[in-house]
């Protein structure tokens, strides 16, 4: 009895595909890979295709190595200004070395794009728009770091859900066997 409960509940976790842990197909409201500053935006996206070629991640970079990165620059006031793009060793108040950096004057389109390879360990991407006034972003990158905190927070409904239903089908099959 308890084994056809766990089967079925098994199988209906391992096809449930909600909790895939990359993003995409969201608003950009509800985005969390979009800064807003001064009523301008910009949205990152980094791929790693040789790891999983569908994939589209923000800030949580699930393997070392090299890494596609694309900026959207969302605001049209952006597109005409200098955009600076630097990667710096760390992030928060430790700071260290520039492992990456670049200048763009051509962005018409609204794309800046590049590639980076970078180490197990925090980062921190920074894009700054250089006008008056000149616009911050900042990204924390995590390569290849389990941020368990969110992720139990991700986790719990389908926990929950899952024993919601593994419950409920124990009470369903006890109350069909008293019945027969």
């Amino acid at each position: 009895m308890i084994k056809k409960i766990w089967t079925f509940s098994t199988v209906f976790v391992l096809l449930y595909s909600g909790c895939v842990f990359a993003h995409g197909n969201v608003s950009l409201e509800s985005d969390v890979c979009v800064r807003t500053m001064a009523g301008s935006m910009v949205h990152l996206s980094t791929y790693q295709p040789q790891h999983d070629p569908k994939a589209e991640y923000c800030t949580e970079i699930p393997q070392e190595g090299e890494t596609f990165w694309v900026l959207d620059l969302v605001d049209s006031a952006l597109r005409k200004m200098p955009i600076d793009v630097k990667i710096v060793r760390g992030n928060g108040d430790s700071l260290g070395d520039t492992i990456a950096s670049i200048y763009s004057t051509d962005h018409s389109d609204g794309i800046i794009k590049g590639a980076f390879s970078l180490d197990k360990g925090d980062y921190t991407l920074f894009v700054t728009g250089v006008g008056v006034p000149s616009l911050h972003y900042e990204y924390p990158l995590h390569i290849q770091m389990t941020n368990y905190k969110d992720m139990f927070f991700t986790m719990t409904p389908y926990i929950l859900a899952f024993l919601l239903i593994v419950l409920a089908t124990d009470k369903f099959l006890k109350r069909r066997e008293l019945q027969h």
